[in-house]
């Protein structure tokens, strides 16, 4: 596969009361074009920094060291929003709720494929229907609050692929959503994918769910890669001793 993006002793820190805390440490890391790569870990690994600068969306105050290169992009660095899809953990927290739906979604669609507003709208309706909400009508005439959160996280990735992005970033998006509309929510966003071209990088606490949908998983642990490779391997001849603590963690929610 080609590299879309690949870190090299890739590092952030941030400066805090004079004091240097690290969020990630040489970091070695390929994103290949059109997998669909997991990074796993606990809270503070490390994972949506990763994600964040990906995206370009670290904060000003971020220390970056080593390099992350996008080998298809030698003159600008892809942009979030047109060549990145994002979302969120919280959809509630990144859908304004001053708009409709519709109206969200499709200044999405017009900002980044330069069309009138009508034709924003007619395709805000037909990335309604594609995410499987029913009505979009009514849908579109709705705001936030009017939705549950599985509904308003299938906005959400509406939104986040309204640019066609060849990225699409999921960042602990189904944390938030009860088991039932987490497995829905995974096949959504693996049809989604699978069907437009798109590389995924899906981002969770979660071993057993990264596991039911990425080709290859990263672990992070402290800001640390302790282990990548392929999914059944991971999964079945996991070499670190946090990975296998990690299963170890599910087998006995599981139970």
């Amino acid at each position: 596969m080609t590299v879309l993006a690949q870190l090299q002793r890739f590092g952030v820190s941030y400066s805090r009361d004079r004091a240097v805390a690290p969020a990630l440490a040489d970091v070695d890391l390929d994103l290949k074009a059109g997998e669909k790569l997991a990074i796993i870990g606990e809270s503070g690994s490390g994972k949506s920094t990763i994600a964040l600068a990906l995206a370009g969306l670290l904060p000003s105050e971020a220390k970056l060291t080593g390099s992350l290169v996008w080998p298809g992009y030698p003159d600008r660095p892809p942009r979030a929003g047109r060549d990145i899809g994002f979302v969120f953990q919280d959809p509630g927290g990144s859908l304004n709720p001053v708009f409709t739906i519709g109206n969200t979604i499709a200044e999405v669609v017009q900002v980044n494929r330069s069309v009138d507003w009508h034709a924003a709208l007619q395709a805000a309706h037909e990335l309604i229907d594609r995410v499987r909400l029913p009505d979009p009508e009514l849908i579109a005439r709705s705001y936030p609050h009017q939705l549950s959160g599985g509904q308003r996280q299938r906005v959400a990735i509406a939104a986040a692929i309204a640019g066609r992005p060849l990225l699409l970033i999921a960042d602990e998006a189904t944390s938030a959503l009860d088991t039932i509309v987490q497995a829905e929510i995974v096949a959504l966003i693996r049809s989604l994918v699978e069907a437009d071209g798109m590389t995924l990088l899906f981002i969770s606490h979660d071993i057993a769910l990264a596991a039911s949908l990425a080709d290859r998983i990263a672990v992070l642990r402290s800001g640390r890669l302790v282990e990548c490779g392929d999914t059944r391997t991971i999964i079945q001849e996991p070499k670190d001793a946090y990975t296998k603590q990690l299963l170890r963690a599910h087998l006995a929610v599981e139970a």
